[in-house]
């Protein structure tokens, strides 16, 4: 059959690891010279496109039952990693690009986050906080995680009493509500989620601080500010700016910020630069992209910002998507009742393989202190995050 010649084909140009394939006709070929460290069973011939990536034919199959994946996922994400290093290492030239539209960027969001807040309650902490957590000990609860994370994050900006703060994607709110009761500080946060704006703004008028906190429905790129803001924290919304919009998204941050102002970049970033992957970028994060290191501080340094503190919480994050999946397995009669088995499978896929690809290192999760120019009045040491 042809398509299972191509199969094979493509199969064998995924090196660097130990796998297994069975194909429908229960024909098995291995790849690698080791005992095969995962299994990949096809039971039907795939709905197939010979112009499509083949992990997006592959993760649609999972999602409908007809490919099964048995054995080490950190391994899949590690050969993954192998594969797509390698072709990255030919590629020289870089396209320019025209900016993403506000629209389009809206309609990127409502496909993730607009699917109701029911459904994240089912697996998130009582925070909701739909981030990368801060782990001080390998018993910390996901929830006692997660305020460690807010709780670390705050304090790397040395807020003081009477600042402003400007939260960029400031989810279902509890960073901003922490920021004003704990710290003093007046802030505003930002959502284009229409279910984040929602509950977030209920929260801080339950908590009463409407006088402190302004929860806007607003994109970062419409922000006209008459006065500055003294810190700007921006917790797990970078990934949806777009490979396009990363420097509109530097310039925004730095006409609003005073200068010599502080700003804390918590986001996702890959080792090296290149497309998303075409399944992520069909059903989880339509548009979204995972700029590289050294591509955030490239871009970074042509708006005068300047490094403070880089942290990476790679494991924090595997450890995060582990308990997410577990708390979603657990409770999959309520997501059924949400969602079909289609809807489940691709959730299920996604967490569990995303805690591989960090577990892999493919990705990272980079907590980066900067400010906008110099600024020589700053403490010397780094020792007040850790009183």
């Amino acid at each position: 059959m042809l398509q299972k010649i191509f199969l094979k084909k493509m199969l064998k140009n995924y090196k660097g690891g130990d796998f297994s394939v069975i194909f429908w006709d229960k024909e098995e070929i291995r790849i690698g010279k080791g005992e095969p460290k995962f299994t990949i069973e096809i039971k039907a011939p795939l709905p197939f496109k010979y112009n499509k990536d083949l992990s997006l034919i592959f993760a649609e199959a999972y999602m409908d039952g007809i490919v099964e994946i048995f054995g080490d996922y950190d391994e899949i994400a590690r050969v993954l990693y192998f594969y797509s290093h390698r072709k990255q290492l030919k590629k020289v030239k870089r396209k320019s690009v025209s900016k993403i539209s506000q629209t389009q960027e809206s309609k990127n969001i409502k496909s993730h986050y607009d699917i109701g807040n029911d459904f994240y309650k089912i697996w998130l902490d009582e925070t909701k906080s739909y981030s990368c957590a801060y782990f001080k000990t390998e018993s910390d609860t996901l929830h006692q995680a997660q305020l460690n994370k807010i709780q670390h994050t705050l304090k790397k900006l040395d807020l003081r009493k009477g600042e402003r703060l400007l939260d960029i994607g400031c989810g279902w709110g509890w960073l901003s509500l922490e920021a004003a009761r704990e710290y003093g500080v007046e802030v505003v946060g930002i959502t284009i989620s229409q279910e984040q704006y929602k509950e977030a703004s209920n929260r801080i008028k339950s908590a009463g601080l409407q006088n402190s906190v302004e929860i806007r429905l607003q994109n970062y790129q419409d922000l006209q500010e008459k006065k500055y803001f003294d810190k700007i924290v921006s917790v797990g919304m970078f990934e949806h700016v777009g490979k396009k919009n990363l420097s509109v998204y530097f310039e925004k941050t730095r006409e609003v910020l005073k200068p010599g102002g502080t700003f804390l970049l918590h986001s996702i970033m890959s080792m090296f630069e290149g497309k998303t992957n075409a399944w992520i970028d069909k059903y989880i994060f339509p548009g979204g992209y995972i700029p590289s290191l050294r591509e955030v501080m490239h871009t970074m340094v042509n708006f005068d910002y300047h490094l403070l503190l880089a942290e990476s919480l790679r494991m924090h994050y595997a450890k995060t998507l582990d308990i997410w999946r577990e708390n979603f397995i657990a409770h999959k009669k309520e997501v059924r009742a949400m969602y079909d088995e289609r809807f489940i499978r691709m959730w299920d896929l996604y967490l569990r393989s995303c805690a591989s690809a960090f577990r892999a290192g493919s990705v990272d999760l980079f907590q980066l202190l900067v400010t906008y120019g110099v600024n020589n009045s700053l403490a010397l040491t780094k020792e007040y995050i850790y009183r």
